[in-house]
């Protein structure tokens, strides 16, 4: 696994839109109620209820939003070292189902969920803004958002699961990085155990790839051990964004951009 972290790819002025993304993102995690994501843990029973409950009224639930109608309550089973625990109902709850595609974007199940998702949004989301403006990079991004989601939502049409984090929104954002700028330099780093070697490598190779593994793995083509992992909407976010890109792409403003040797 390549892990992007810096791309030599310079901007005329402050991305505040993307900056602006990440620390919403993170407050909005940092109000979430906190469930291990190994399981229970230290955490009560309770406080993984709590967690699924709040999933349930914000997140996207793929058969609510095919159906446009909101699931009615149900219970929810824990398992933990003394047995199976079952969750109280929750009286059923006021919820917009095309709206939760917009909560979910910026809901996150755990540290490593949020930190790889804005590591991602912040080594690239900063040059789309700069090419495509502010209020046109916030609806771009906003889009690839709701095709990711609608997009995992028809291939998993019965699913009842809960789908969150900025990862469908932010793979338009690579999708788009990979038209505008594909021979820009990126530094990424190669975990080997527990050394990371650092790499340059032109953004085709590191967004390609990317892209590459994700939809293997949504096609069930290669087998991966990220199970939750909503491969599908990366697949639908980056080609939103990629397509946008290639169609805008001529009436964008120009960007210096170093390339790869």
């Amino acid at each position: 696994m390549v892990i992007p972290i810096h791309d030599d790819n310079p901007v005329r002025r402050v991305p505040i839109v993307t900056y602006l993304l990440i620390a919403i993102n993170f407050a909005v995690f940092l109000t979430e109620p906190v469930v291990s994501q190994i399981g229970v843990g230290s955490q009560t029973v309770a406080q993984v209820c709590q967690q699924q409950s709040y999933f349930d009224r914000y997140a996207v639930i793929p058969k609510e939003l095919i159906d446009n109608e909101t699931l009615p309550p149900h219970r929810y089973v824990v398992q933990t070292s003394a047995g199976p625990q079952a969750c109280p109902v929750v009286d059923e709850h006021s919820k917009i189902p095309i709206l939760s595609a917009l909560y979910a974007m910026f809901l996150h199940g755990g540290w490593l969920h949020i930190l790889g998702n804005m590591l991602f949004l912040y080594v690239f989301g900063n040059n789309i803004e700069d090419r495509m403006g502010r209020i046109k990079y916030l609806l771009f991004y906003l889009f690839c958002g709701y095709v990711a989601a609608y997009g995992f939502a028809a291939g998993n049409a019965d699913s009842t699961t809960t789908l969150v984090g900025a990862s469908g929104a932010i793979a338009g954002v690579l999708g788009a990085y990979l038209i505008v700028f594909p021979r820009a330099r990126v530094t990424s780093v190669i975990p080997l155990g527990f050394i990371f070697f650092p790499l340059k490598l032109p953004a085709w190779g590191v967004l390609g790839g990317w892209f590459l593994l994700q939809w293997l793995y949504s096609s069930g083509t290669a087998v991966t051990s990220g199970a939750g992992v909503a491969y599908l909407a990366h697949v639908f976010g980056f080609i939103a964004g990629a397509g946008i890109a290639l169609i805008a792409r001529p009436f964008l403003a120009g960007t210096r951009v170093t390339s790869a040797s």
